[in-house]
């Protein structure tokens, strides 16, 4: 009886320790809507990291930091798979399909090309860890989520995340900019781009800040072509973790919270789900999301991502410069193979 008193009531001071912690991860996540209120160009979600970033630089109290830090822990790690779970439900298999075949194997290519490339810059460069598999998988597939599920698999720990959450968080919003002052130069109508952002830029809520300046019909190329992206996410990290254990190491044979994001993927598609259901899953999947993404933000310490020196700025460069080359490329075969959207 004592001991079950005892048990229950370290459960509950774990649970109170995460509170504050949890707390100032969602003001961040407030202020960070609130910005992109202001500055539509903005995601949310690159700001809750930026913010993160914020955080970790100012001088706090060693208590108070001793303080937040459960918590945080916490919103990186747990609250980042749920909502990896809940951006299932914003993939339908029948939205991926209408794209063609040929479109749909151009985005595979990339995403496989861009992997196995950076993984290779990554070594090549003497990156420590699994820095460069994180790295792979944040530019190839989608941002700062890739980055939190293969680390599931590797067992990576919140420090090892860090510079590659702020690599692909820092091309990203770059790519905001970038791409559509290059739009005009490359000739791309608003179609063209579309299919060019959602197959080179890293993060969904990027995406959209990307190809939303040449209208609608771009911002719903890009995002479909981003969510087919998305779902090359449980087969990557599956296989991911299979090499792994060939290689003698202990992955996570398939993360739980994978199994849910597969299992979201095909309730959306064969399930009558509700618009309202849908809304509200992308409602919290947004707010578990940045709140997670503030946690990882605030594990990066600039003093220590300035250390590492030109390698990793290098790495994430290439990478980027890749991605978008293919990406481009992809554009110009579709275009000219007749793709109806494209034409």
């Amino acid at each position: 009886m004592h001991y079950c008193e005892s048990s229950a009531l370290t459960s509950t001071e774990r649970s109170r320790d995460l509170l504050p912690g949890l707390g100032l991860a969602l003001v961040a996540f407030i202020a960070a809507g609130l910005l992109n209120q202001l500055l539509p160009f903005v995601p949310t979600l690159t700001a809750c990291v930026v913010l993160g970033i914020l955080f970790t630089a100012i001088p706090w109290p060693d208590r108070f930091r001793t303080l937040m830090q459960p918590g945080l822990a916490a919103s990186a790690r747990r609250l980042l798979r749920i909502g990896i779970v809940l951006l299932g439900f914003r993939l339908s298999l029948t939205d991926i399909a209408g794209l063609g075949w040929l479109v749909l194997g151009l985005i595979i290519a990339i995403v496989l090309i861009t992997f196995f490339l950076t993984l290779a810059l990554g070594r090549a460069f003497g990156l420590p860890g699994d820095q460069p598999l994180l790295i792979a998988a944040g530019f190839a597939i989608c941002g700062a989520s890739a980055i939190g599920a293969m680390a599931g698999v590797t067992k990576s720990k919140d420090a090892d995340q860090a510079t590659p959450v702020a690599l692909v968080t820092l091309c990203g919003t770059l790519a905001i900019a970038v791409l559509p002052a290059l739009r005009p130069l490359l000739g791309l109508d608003a179609e063209q781009f579309g299919l060019w952002t959602g197959a080179s830029v890293h993060d969904v809520g990027q995406v959209v800040a990307t190809a939303q300046v040449a209208g609608a019909s771009a911002l719903a190329i890009a995002v479909v072509v981003k969510l087919t992206r998305v779902a090359l996410l449980a087969p990557m990290v599956a296989v991911t973790g299979a090499v792994l254990r060939r290689e003698g190491r202990r992955p996570a044979i398939v993360p739980l919270f994978l199994v849910g994001f597969l299992a979201a993927v095909v309730a959306r598609t064969f399930l009558p789900l509700p618009d309202t259901f849908i809304a509200a899953t992308e409602d919290v999947q947004l707010l578990l999301l940045g709140m997670a993404l503030f946690g990882l933000g605030a594990a990066i310490r600039i003093g220590t991502l300035v250390k590492t020196g030109v390698r990793p700025l290098a790495v994430a460069g290439l990478s980027w410069f890749a991605i978008a080359g293919l990406a481009l490329g992809a554009v110009f075969i579709a275009s000219a193979a007749g793709v109806p959207a494209l034409g």
